[in-house]
């Protein structure tokens, strides 16, 4: 089979490799449609996780069944199925502790493109598909389906971290598909005033569309300042992390009230620490809680986003600006959430 692989650090292309074997309890599926993340660009060209060698792209799609491991009960050749970006291990303590997404090590639930051949291939592996795929409802199409895998389970993550309440006053820094969810997510849970901060004018439409009711350009000078004067010197109650560099962290520090809660969703792919300013974070007892999780997965999770997306509660289409046709196509996708033009929030591949 072909796949779309990272050779090395900066380097990208085409590769041959062995069709992926299942185990007892895995799959084997073909993808229907795929993107890429802003996750891959960190991987490859800044060497977020290491150096990797010929290791196929992709943790983002939904797919078709192809074959299945020999224990698989409930899924067969032909489902139409969602694959989360996050594969936990089922058979793990981490699992009993709570935490699936580091299941048999930290952050190792993220196997696809990590450790593990990813999805931009004719074929990828499916560790636990019983407890790892979710069927697709025929209503939801390929491009918004494709968004549930990533974009919509770390967004919502982000604001199930940040513990928002009725009424809670939330900021959002970084509003690009992960961003856009986090603000949908905080719209669910009852936010009230979301502040959303980002300057690309399509993702500050569909910020708006999620429920963002301010926005905030980091453009046009400090987003502290910025929301700081938009609360009348308050701040939040909420911060979500989103997007950034090693230095949002300080202002999401800044920016929340004592009692408040920041809570991280973002790739933090350079730089060696996350500085917490002494001050702000009241010399260390301010109650300012700072939490950050990678998004869960398996197909509980995935199942609960798809009734969202399909009783019409969350609406993926603003998510999607760019499509292609084509697997050969990945390459040029990839290569637009590496370039990030002005009309780009996600690009999907339809295979």
């Amino acid at each position: 089979m072909k796949g779309f692989a990272m050779l090395g650090l900066n380097k990208t292309g085409w590769i041959e490799k062995e069709k992926p074997v299942a185990g007892p309890y895995d799959a084997i599926v073909q993808p229907l449609a795929v993107s890429p993340c802003t996750s891959d660009i960190h991987t490859v060209f800044e060497g977020a996780l290491g150096d990797r060698h010929n290791m196929i792209l992709g943790h983002e799609a939904v797919g078709e069944v192809v074959e299945v491991g020999s224990e698989v009960k409930d899924f067969k050749p032909g489902d139409k199925v969602v694959v989360p970006a996050i594969t936990p291990d089922w058979r793990s303590l981490e699992v009993q502790a709570g935490y699936p997404q580091h299941s048999n090590g930290m952050l190792a639930g993220w196997k696809f493109s990590n450790f593990k051949d990813g999805v931009f291939a004719d074929y990828f592996h499916v560790n636990d598909a019983d407890m790892n795929l979710a069927y697709l409802p025929e209503e939801i199409p390929l491009e918004q389906a494709v968004m549930i895998s990533d974009m919509m389970t770390t967004g919502f993550h982000g604001a199930e971290l940040a513990d928002i309440q009725l009424g809670s006053s939330v900021a959002v820094i970084g509003i690009g598909a992960v961003g856009l969810m986090a603000v949908a997510g905080a719209t669910l849970r009852g936010a009230g005033r979301i502040i959303g901060v980002g300057s690309r004018p399509v993702c500050v439409e569909a910020a708006k569309f999620y429920g963002a009711t301010d926005i905030v350009n980091y453009k046009e000078g400090d987003i502290v300042k910025q929301i700081m004067d938009l609360t009348k010197g308050k701040g939040v109650d909420r911060v979500i992390m989103a997007g950034g560099t090693v230095d949002t962290l300080a202002q999401a520090v800044t920016l929340v009230k004592p009692g408040g809660t920041v809570s991280n969703v973002n790739y933090h792919g350079k730089g060696d620490y996350l500085p917490i300013p002494r001050v702000e974070w009241g010399c260390g007892m301010g109650h300012k809680k700072i939490i950050g999780g990678l998004c869960p997965g398996g197909r509980l999770r995935m199942e609960m986003l798809i009734d969202l997306v399909k009783y019409n509660r969350v609406d993926l289409s603003k998510l999607v600006t760019h499509t292609f046709n084509g697997l050969d196509n990945v390459e040029k996708a990839l290569m637009l959430m590496k370039d990030k033009p002005k009309d780009l929030i996600k690009p999907v591949v339809l295979v």
